[in-house]
C-alpha cells in the first residue's frame, strides 16, 4: 500500500488520512450489509446508522441498463463515397461518480478519490465503416455508456446517417444519377463519362434513341452489398431530354424532311 504511514514519513499526516479512507472503503466492501447501505443511502447514513425511509417507486426505473447514445456519423464527414469502406475514430467523454465504494476502492490506492466526487474520463472508440452500410445501421459498444453505482454501464450506440452526394443518390443498393442531354444527342447518340465513387472513369455509350425519362442500367456499378462480399447494386442513369426553346422555319422544314413529314 503506497499510502501506508510507515512508507510516507515525510507526508505522514496526509498518508494517515488517505490510508484511513482506503481502510474504510475496504471495510465497506468486506461487509455486504454495509455495502448495501452505502450503495442506497451514502456515507452519512452508514456513519450515523440512520437509514431514510424507502421512497415510492417510479415508473421510470433508474436501473435500466441500456441508454442508447446516437451519434450521427455523417456529421463527421461520412458520405456515400466513404460507404465503400473507411475507419472513423469517435471520442467519448463521460463523468464517473465515485459514490460506489467498489469504484472508490479500485482507485483509492493510487488516487484516493473521495466518495461523491466526479472525475471526467476520456476514451477513444474506433468505428470501422463497412462497405455498403445503410442509413440507420447501428454500431453498439456494450457497457461503454453512462456509469452509475450498482448498475451495469449502459451501451453506446452509433447510428449511421448519410450526407447527400453532389452527383449520386442512393436507392437501396443502387446508385441513381440524372443526366441532361439535348434533343440532338437523344436522337443521334452520345457518350456519357462519369467518375465513380471509388475514382474510376466510367464510359457509357448511348447508341439507341433516348426517350424522355428513359433509364440506362449499368450492372454492378452501384453500392457494395454489405452482406454479400464482392457484389454491388446497379448504377441507374436517368435522362432528361432538353428540347430547344424555338426553331426557325428552315429548321422545322429540315426536321419534317428528315423525320418523314411533309416539307
Amino acid at each position: 500500500m503506497i499510502w501506508h504511514p510507515d512508507k510516507n514519513p515525510i507526508n505522514k499526516s496526509e498518508a494517515e488520512a488517505k490510508f484511513k479512507r482506503i481502510s474504510e472503503a475496504y471495510d465497506v466492501l468486506s461487509d455486504p450489509q454495509k455495502r448495501q447501505i452505502y450503495d442506497l443511502y451514502g456515507e452519512e447514513a452508514l456513519k450515523s446508522g440512520q437509514i431514510p425511509p424507502p421512497q415510492p417507486s417510479s415508473s421510470a426505473s433508474s436501473s435500466s441498463r441500456v441508454h442508447n447514445h446516437h451519434f450521427t456519423i455523417a456529421s463527421t464527414t461520412t458520405t456515400i463515397r466513404r460507404r465503400f469502406g473507411s475507419t472513423r475514430v469517435m471520442r467519448r467523454i463521460f463523468m464517473l461518480r465515485f459514490s460506489d465504494p467498489r469504484a472508490m476502492a479500485e482507485l483509492a490506492v493510487e488516487e484516493a478519490v473521495e466518495p461523491g466526487k466526479f472525475r471526467t474520463l476520456e476514451e477513444i472508440l474506433t468505428v470501422e465503416i463497412k462497405p455498403g452500410w445503410k442509413k440507420g445501421t447501428k454500431i453498439t459498444f456494450p457497457e461503454k455508456g453512462n456509469q452509475e453505482p450498482g448498475i451495469i454501464p449502459a451501451d453506446v450506440v452509433f447510428v449511421v446517417d448519410e450526407k447527400p452526394h453532389a452527383l449520386y443518390k442512393r436507392d437501396g443498393n443502387d446508385l441513381v444519377v440524372n443526366q441532361e442531354i439535348t434533343l440532338l444527342e437523344a436522337l443521334t447518340g452520345k457518350t456519357i463519362d462519369l467518375t465513380t465513387l471509388d475514382g474510376r472513369n466510367l464510359v457509357i455509350p448511348l447508341a439507341d434513341i433516348v426517350k424522355p425519362g428513359a433509364e440506362v442500367v449499368v450492372p454492378n456499378e452501384g453500392m457494395p452489398i454489405s452482406k454479400e462480399a464482392g457484389r454491388k447494386g446497379n448504377l441507374r442513369v436517368k435522362f432528361d431530354v432538353k428540347y430547344p426553346s424555338r426553331l426557325t422555319a428552315e429548321q422545322k422544314s429540315d426536321l419534317k424532311r428528315v423525320l418523314g413529314g411533309t416539307s
